[in-house]
């Protein structure tokens, strides 16, 4: 079994907003000075996610991934914005020799360098990389999937809910990035598209019969839903 390891020795990247996370940056700071970096490519792959502002979880949401599909026992995740690799790694390496994530990117020169880190990283075997908008491709996938991971161009949230719930098996596992927005979604007086988006979304998942979900003031907010039936 793949446990990453912490590092040590490791840079932290440093970041060039101030405001990347929800919370206070002091305390936001000091959890992710604290985090599992993954090893030396993984935490190398970081550094240059934050250095040339591709969006990353970074390594304290990147270890929580990890947990959950870990502690979950997933064989199958579903990834939707796979970005340079970086949560597609810490995904991958979550699951048994045999699993399989598929990772879905809109990006064609994207999904190259996804390809490339995850094949540093040694994942490539394990991961499926599917290039077009999350919401076409969804359509051609079918499920079940034992644990689906959003983080796409927010306008997209509410529209691809409802086709990841029906994909979800009961017991898996929907978790959705940047559901707090650098805490906008809390403030009535901000109206733009993607706000209005993730509300949407947070609101429409709260009120569904079929998850129960809660969300997570870690980095930007991450929400996790449990499919409790079909």
């Amino acid at each position: 079994m793949f446990i990453p390891g912490g590092c040590i020795g490791c840079r932290m990247p440093r970041r060039r907003d101030p405001n990347w996370a929800a919370i206070d940056p002091h305390l936001a700071d000091y959890i992710d000075a604290l985090a599992n970096r993954g090893g030396e490519a993984l935490a190398s792959i970081e550094e240059t996610g934050l250095r040339d502002d591709w969006p990353i979880v970074g390594a304290a949401e990147g270890s929580f991934l990890f947990i959950l599909a870990k502690a979950l026992g997933a064989r199958r995740i579903l990834e939707l914005g796979t970005a340079i690799g970086y949560s597609g790694t810490w995904y991958a390496r979550a699951l048994p020799p045999d699993g399989q994530l598929i990772t879905v990117e809109a990006d064609p020169e994207t999904a190259k360098i996804a390809e490339a880190n995850l094949e540093r990283t040694g994942v490539r075997g394990r991961v499926t990389v599917l290039v077009g908008p999350a919401q076409e491709v969804l359509e051609d996938l079918e499920g079940p999937f034992d644990l689906i991971f959003v983080d796409i161009n927010k306008e997209g949230y509410p529209e691809v809910l409802d086709p990841c719930i029906r994909r979800l098996r009961v017991g898996g596992l929907l978790v959705t990035d940047n559901v707090l927005w650098r805490g906008d979604v809390a403030d009535p007086k901000d109206r733009s598209r993607d706000t209005a988006a993730i509300r949407t979304y947070n609101e429409r998942l709260a009120n569904d019969p079929r998850m129960i979900a809660s969300i997570l003031p870690l980095r930007d907010g991450v929400s996790v839903a449990l499919k409790l039936h079909d």
